[in-house]
C-alpha cells in the first residue's frame, strides 16, 4: 500500500504542477522516471519477500538485485565471493535474484546427471557465447546434437587413441625440456613457467585438434591465435553481465572494444582455414581428434561449420586448463614445505634414465597423482563452473524445491574449499588422496573439477596423462626455486578461468642430468 500511495502522490504532483503543465515533455520524463523508480522498488520488495526463492539463504543485497553478482563477475571475484557466502550460509545460497548455487556432494547428481524419466537440465546460455561462426559448440548445443558431437569425438579421446597420441605429446614435452635447459644453462635461468606451460599445452592441443602446432615452443612466443584467447576471457565476463540486462546484447557492440571484435573475427577465420586444411588432408592415419570424425557421414559426424565451432572449444578446453593446473602445481610444490622433496624422491627414485618416463610409467607414481589432485582441489582451472536452468514447473535439488527458470550451479572452488566436506581445506595436503587416515572424513563427491553427467569433461584422461608426464619430466630435469616476485602469485582474479600473472621460477639442471644433453 505504501508503494501505491507513493505512485498516487507522484501522479497528483505531476497533474497539478504549473511547471509540468508548461513543460509537458519534461513532465513525461518525470512520469517515466517515477514509474521506473516505482517498478524498481516494487521488484526489490518482490525479490526479497514474495519471490519463490525468498526462503533460500543468502545476503539480502544479492536477493534484491543482481548488482552484487555483476560486481563479482566484472571484478573477477565471483569464485571467491561464492566461497565466502557458502562458508557463511551453508550448502545453498541465493547468489542473485534468480540464481542459486549448491555445494552439497549430491548437487552434481541433482543438477548435472541424468535423472530417470527427465531430460538433462539445459545450460544457462548467458555465461557462454554461441560461437564465433554462430554455430553452437558442444558446450552450448541441445542434447541431441551434443550426443552426436560426443559420439563423433569420443574415439579421439579413447584409451587406444591416448596411447597412440603419446608420441605426439612426448615430442612437445621433449622440446619444452630442451628449451628450458638452454635457458637454465645460461646466465638468465629465471623463466615464467605460466608462459612456458601455455606454450606447451597450446602446441600439443593445436596438433591434436588441427593437425599442426601453433609453434609457440619453437618461437618462444604466443601465436596470434593463442594471444587472442587471453583477452577473450575478460570480454566473456562483460558478455555474461550484458546478456542479463535489457538491451545488453546491443550494448555489447558499444562496450566491447573494436580491436577485440576484430581480433576475434581474424581468429575465427584462421580457425576455419586450419580446419579446412585438416579436412582436405582427410584421414591421414594420425591419432588426432578429427581422424575418426572425418570418416563419418555428416549426419553422424559434423559439418565443416560444426568442426570449426568445436575445434575452437577443444583447443581452449584442452590447453588453458591444463597449463593452469601445471602452473598451480608448480606454485604449490615450491611454496609448501616438504612437498617438492617427496616428489623428487618418488620421481627420481623411480627412474634411472629420462627415457623411462612414459605415460604408463608415470601412472604408477601415487604421490605425483596426489599432488595433482590436491592442486585440482585448491586451484580448479574453472573455479566457478557453468550453471544449468531448472526446467518445467520446478524440481527438488539437494532437498530444496527450486522453481522452473531458476539458474542453478555448483561453484567449484567453494565446494572444494568447504570445511564441511574437507578437513583443513586451506592446507595443501596431498596425503588426503593416498589414504591418510586423518582425512578419511573428506567427501570426494564434492570434487567437481571435471563436471559430471553426460556433459562431463571428454578430455579428462588426456589432461591427466599430460600433467603427469610434464610434471615428472620437470622434476626429473630441474631443481626449482620460486622467485620472490611470485610469492603472492596465487592471489589472482578469475574471469571464467584464472587470470594468471607471471610465475617466475629459477631453474637449475638437476645434478644427475648434467652431461645428458651435451
Amino acid at each position: 500500500m505504501t508503494l501505491l500511495r507513493f505512485i498516487e502522490g507522484g501522479w497528483r504532483v505531476w497533474r497539478v504542477s504549473p511547471f509540468i503543465a508548461a513543460h509537458p515533455a519534461l513532465g513525461l520524463v518525470g512520469l517515466l522516471s517515477l514509474l521506473g523508480i516505482s517498478y524498481t522498488i516494487g521488484l526489490i520488495i518482490y525479490n526479497l519477500y514474495l519471490h519463490p526463492l525468498a526462503s533460500i539463504p543468502g545476503p539480502k543485497a544479492n536477493a534484491a538485485t543482481a548488482l552484487p553478482f555483476f560486481r563479482s563477475v566484472l571484478g573477477g571475484t565471483l569464485p571467491m565471493d561464492a566461497r565466502k557466502l557458502h562458508d557463511k550460509y551453508g550448502d545453498a545460497v541465493r547468489i542473485a535474484p534468480n540464481e542459486v548455487t549448491f555445494i552439497h556432494p549430491d548437487a552434481a547428481k541433482d543438477i548435472l546427471s541424468i535423472r530417470p524419466g527427465k531430460p538433462q537440465r539445459p545450460k544457462d546460455p548467458r555465461p557462454l557465447s554461441i560461437g564465433a561462426n554462430h554455430i553452437p559448440s558442444i558446450l552450448r548445443t541441445d542434447d541431441q546434437t551434443h550426443a552426436r558431437y560426443r559420439r563423433s569425438l569420443a574415439h579421439g579421446f579413447s584409451e587406444g587413441s591416448l596411447q597412440r597420441q603419446e608420441a605426439i605429446v612426448k615430442g612437445y614435452v621433449d622440446l619444452l625440456v630442451k628449451r628450458l635447459r638452454g635457458i637454465a644453462e645460461s646466465d638468465s635461468a629465471t623463466v615464467d613457467m605460466t608462459r612456458w606451460y601455455n606454450y606447451t599445452t597450446f602446441d600439443i592441443i593445436g596438433d591434436l585438434a588441427l593437425g599442426e602446432s601453433f609453434g609457440c615452443l619453437e618461437n618462444s612466443r604466443y601465436h596470434f591465435w593463442v594471444s587472442v584467447i587471453f583477452s577473450h576471457f575478460r570480454t566473456a565476463a562483460w558478455a555474461n553481465v550484458l546478456r542479463r540486462v535489457p538491451f545488453g546484447v546491443t550494448l555489447m557492440k558499444w562496450i566491447i572494444p573494436k580491436k577485440v571484435l576484430e581480433d576475434k573475427a581474424t581468429q575465427s577465420q584462421m580457425t576455419k582455414e586450419k580446419v579446412n586444411a585438416r579436412v582436405a588432408n582427410g584421414d591421414n592415419g594420425r591419432p588426432d581428434f578429427l581422424s575418426n570424425v572425418l570418416k563419418q557421414p555428416v549426419e553422424k559426424g559434423m559439418t565443416e561449420d560444426e568442426l570449426v565451432s568445436n575445434s575452437y572449444v577443444l583447443i581452449i578446453a584442452g590447453s588453458e586448463t591444463t597449463a593452469t593446473l601445471l602452473s598451480g602445481v608448480t606454485y604449490y610444490i615450491l611454496t609448501v614445505p616438504g612437498v617438492l622433496d617427496k616428489l623428487k624422491a618418488e620421481i627420481r627414485g623411480a627412474f634411472s634414465s629420462e627415457e623411462q618416463i612414459t605415460w604408463s610409467a608415470v601412472n604408477q607414481l601415487k604421490y605425483t597423482l596426489a599432488v595433482l589432485n590436491e592442486t585440482l582441489r585448491m586451484y580448479p582451472p574453472l573455479p566457478y563452473g557453468f550453471p544449468r536452468i531448472v526446467e518445467g514447473e520446478g524440481d527438488w535439488i539437494c532437498g530444496r524445491w527450486v522453481p522452473g527458470g531458476t539458474s542453478v550451479g555448483i561453484p567449484i572452488l567453494a565446494a572444494h574449499m568447504s570445511s564441511k566436506y574437507f578437513k583443513n581445506p586451506e592446507s595443501f595436503i596431498p596425503e588426503r588422496f593416498i589414504g591418510d587416515a586423518e582425512y578419511e572424513s573428506d567427501d570426494r563427491n564434492a570434487l567437481q573439477a571435471f563436471s559430471a553427467g553426460p556433459r562431463n569433461c571428454l578430455g579428462r584422461n588426456l589432461a591427466y596423462a599430460e600433467m603427469r608426464l610434464i610434471l615428472a619430466r620437470m622434476v626429473w630435469n630441474f631443481d626449482m626455486e620460486l622467485s620472490d616476485d611470485s610469492k603472492e602469485w596465487r592471489k589472482q582474479p578469475s574471469f571464467v578461468v584464472w587470470d594468471k600473472g607471471s610465475l617466475n621460477v629459477t631453474l637449475t639442471p638437476a645434478p644427475h642430468t648434467i652431461g645428458a644433453y651435451m
